[in-house]
């Protein structure tokens, strides 16, 4: 590894162990924000909206960083820190009946009246129309990565994997809210 990225990677490790919730926010801001300019330009957005960008940044450090930072302490401390087997269904199963419907749900209204700027009644009528498909994508997705997090990720390292992999999943949040299809590659 070069010299600079290893001093940034050491200086992100410091960080993350002496301020973590600050460091796992800004983390999940930064990733969110790049989230949505890979969103912008597949759905063909010429002219990237810095205040979409920005409103995603916002959502990842008040919201996304903060919740995943204590939900993972709250999990570890209801099941002690185990990582067994049936501990790790019993905390995927925890996460994906509990706090993904409530995570897509809070995404889609976040999304909806505030970076897009909809009346509620729209964005009712959206979440109506699209959360279940959204939700079911959910469960046939997350629940792996939160196996692989719960099992194997060390806890402070946790929102990270979490939000390296919700930069994709962003992008599908995003693509489905805008109900745009990509053309098919001929």
């Amino acid at each position: 590894m070069g010299s600079i990225a290893k001093k940034g990677l050491n200086q992100y490790l410091m960080q993350l162990q002496q301020h973590p919730l600050r460091t796992k926010a800004i983390t999940a801001g930064t990733i969110a924000g790049l989230s949505d300019i890979v969103s912008q330009k597949l759905t063909g957005i010429q002219k990237l909206q810095l205040k979409r960008i920005l409103l995603k940044v916002i959502f990842g450090v008040a919201y996304r960083g903060p919740f995943g930072h204590y939900l993972y302490i709250i999990l570890d401390k209801i099941f002690k820190g185990k990582r067994d087997t049936k501990t790790v269904a019993k905390k995927v199963l925890l996460e994906q009946v509990t706090f993904s419907p409530w995570n897509n749900l809070v995404f889609m209204v976040y999304l909806g009246l505030v970076v897009e700027g909809r009346p509620w009644v729209h964005v009712k009528a959206k979440i109506k129309k699209d959360y279940p498909t959204i939700q079911y994508t959910s469960w046939t997705f997350w629940p792996v990565i939160g196996w692989i997090n719960h099992r194997y990720v060390p806890l402070q390292f946790r929102v990270i994997l979490q939000s390296l992999v919700a930069f994709c999943w962003g992008i599908f949040l995003n693509l489905r809210a805008r109900s745009i299809v990509l053309p098919k590659p001929k």
